[in-house]
């Protein structure tokens, strides 16, 4: 038990939220936590940690206190070597955060997002017919991952071989936010390979020269960013984007299929499309949490805290809890669920979120007008990895309007 986190009256939690049987269905557990304080001691992983909105909401907003720049996850880049280079955005703070993201805005312009917008629609019109001629499909296998891995990588300029290494470089940075001690192989014993070619089909050579990659590019011609930064910022967008929207868009499905008068709801009102994709993040987000790093010490939420702490941040706990959302455990597409946390908040929210939310749009825009029922036939598979809450396959049934 941790004496020093007593002393300053900080509660201890005694339950491990990174473990299978917690991941299974982590929410009375979130609600445990949020109920013993604003925050808690994590005893299972020696450090700090928040649940509830307003104390995630704030250590996320405040950079300047909980910094990213000594990991995003449970290691503390000031004492443990990271395992790659560290992102110069998702795991920098300003200005050097500043200078990649302010490339990333420029590389978002709104020609560079129609581009995007009508290969998202096209793909999402060929996948969605295929897996009606299938009727059973694997949502995440057939549906999901076949998605994104064309339309998002596209969009970016990678090249077309061997896409499927991308879905294995991403388990490994999930895996890195809080090494599991469960699993029954080493989810790093690729490493070398994997890095070595996510490295490669990062450079400017590899890229198309039309996609979000060589805009990113057009930051070294204007004397913004080096060569380096660069190819470590479209890796962060690669990064970002991929295992997000494909766990998203799983968990989606999950929540239509599972409550199917809200499916019924959205193929009555179209105009909820946004709404509804928003609905499904704040209820089943694809990141339960990420971690920060204090900067000094300084009093929060009634405790004090020392300089160089670790501090869990609970999202999903944040997006489910009853202080800020009203029936927080009930999905409802018609909720104005804005303000909820799944992609971050502040200078740290997700460099991809604005293409998730176009290829949310575009692919439900496609099956609200050619399904009218999805159901779960089968008990879908989770995808065990600490942070996320995600299906490694969703056996599906889809019925055609």
């Amino acid at each position: 038990m941790n004496t020093q986190a007593q002393s300053r009256g900080v509660p201890i939690f005694e339950e491990n939220p990174f473990v299978p049987e917690s991941m299974d269905n982590p929410f009375p557990l979130y609600e445990r936590m949020r109920d013993l304080g604003p925050i808690v001691w994590l005893q299972s992983h020696g450090c700090y940690a928040v649940g509830r909105h307003d104390e995630v909401h704030a250590v996320a907003n405040d950079w300047q206190r909980f910094s990213s720049a000594a990991g995003t996850g449970l290691a503390n880049y000031r004492k443990d070597k990271p395992w790659r280079a560290p992102s110069i955005v998702l795991e920098a703070d300003p200005p050097v955060h500043t200078r990649g993201r302010t490339v990333f805005s420029r590389a978002l312009s709104p020609g560079m997002v129609r581009k995007s917008r009508e290969r998202f629609e096209k793909e999402a019109e060929i996948l969605v017919d295929r897996a009606l001629d299938m009727r059973e499909i694997d949502g995440v296998g057939d549906l999901a991952q076949a998605y994104i891995l064309k339309s998002f990588p596209d969009s970016v300029g990678l090249p077309s071989a061997d896409r499927h290494k991308l879905l294995e470089y991403g388990d490994m940075q999930l895996h890195s936010f809080v090494p599991p001690t469960w699993l029954d192989h080493d989810p790093y014993a690729n490493i070398v390979e994997m890095s070595e070619w996510v490295a490669a089909n990062c450079r400017r050579e590899a890229l198309s020269p039309d996609g979000f990659g060589a805009a990113i590019y057009a930051g070294v011609d204007s004397g913004d960013i080096t060569e380096p930064e660069a190819q470590n910022l479209v890796r962060s967008f690669l990064s970002a984007g991929l295992d997000n929207s494909i766990t998203s868009f799983g968990n989606a499905f999950w929540c239509f299929a599972t409550f199917p008068d809200q499916w019924d709801k959205l193929r009555a009102e179209p105009s909820l499309m946004r709404g509804a994709y928003e609905e499904a993040l704040r209820y089943l987000g694809p990141l339960q949490a990420n971690f920060r790093t204090t900067t000094g010490e300084f009093e929060f939420a009634g405790a004090r805290l020392a300089e160089n702490e670790k501090v869990a941040v609970f999202l999903a706990s944040a997006n489910r809890d009853p202080r800020h959302w009203p029936n927080a455990d009930t999905f409802d597409i018609t909720r104005r669920a804005a303000g909820h946390i799944a992609f971050g908040v502040g200078v740290h929210g997700c460099v991809g979120q604005v293409l998730a939310r176009l290829e949310a749009e575009a692919l439900f825009s496609v099956l609200v007008r050619k399904v009218k029922a999805m159901e779960v036939i089968g008990p879908p598979k989770r995808r065990y990895i600490s942070v996320a809450q995600s299906f490694a396959s969703l056996p599906m049934r889809l019925t055609p309007v």
